[in-house]
């Protein structure tokens, strides 16, 4: 998957043409990644920290990671996630040594703005997804997405008609080929 590290300046300078995306911010505590689908938090630790030091409670809506009792996150989540497919492992990755918790989304359209509210957002409109096939959605999200494409196809099929009456009964001389239907 195509990554993209980014810092609080950078990332309004241009567009972030990937699915995923770092996102730092120097006052929190982790660092965390979005793909359309799920949210990916990064806690660094030291070496001498092991599973059994590490305390982490999910909800619906509510994330408490706790790390040798202290508390690195306690808070409401941006939105919300599926429980039974969310997860948290030790990573001993090429970034370092972290808590890598997994939060798959209930909502998979749309980014985040933050893991929990409150904290300092990200500006997603610079975030453009990559192309996906439509085969590769769900089926409730492929039915809907199938349905506004074809209510698009019928808004420009009916505009072309409209445009091509509009040119036959034109008075003589007006030229409407270049005209736009709104």
């Amino acid at each position: 998957k195509n990554k993209k590290k980014m810092k609080g300046s950078e990332q309004n300078k241009e567009r972030i043409l990937s699915t995923e995306v770092y996102n730092t911010h120097p006052n929190l505590p982790y660092k965390w990644l979005q793909s359309e689908e799920e949210t990916t938090v990064y806690i660094p630790i030291g070496s001498e920290i092991k599973g059994k030091d590490i305390n982490v409670k999910m909800t619906k809506t509510h994330l408490v990671l706790k790390i040798q009792d202290k508390t690195i996150i306690d808070g409401e989540l941006y939105k919300p996630i599926k429980v039974s497919e969310s997860s948290w492992q030790i990573d001993d990755g090429k970034d370092g040594r972290n808590v890598e918790l997994v939060l798959n989304r209930v909502n998979k359209l749309g980014w985040w703005k933050s893991v929990i509210k409150g904290d300092p957002e990200v500006d997603t409109n610079i975030l453009e997804p990559e192309g996906t096939n439509i085969r590769d959605l769900d089926p409730s999200h492929r039915a809907y997405v199938e349905k506004a494409m074809l209510e698009q196809r019928q808004k420009e099929v009916k505009k072309q008609e409209i445009l091509s009456k509009m040119m036959e009964n034109a008075p003589p001389g007006i030229d409407l080929s270049n005209s736009n239907i709104i």
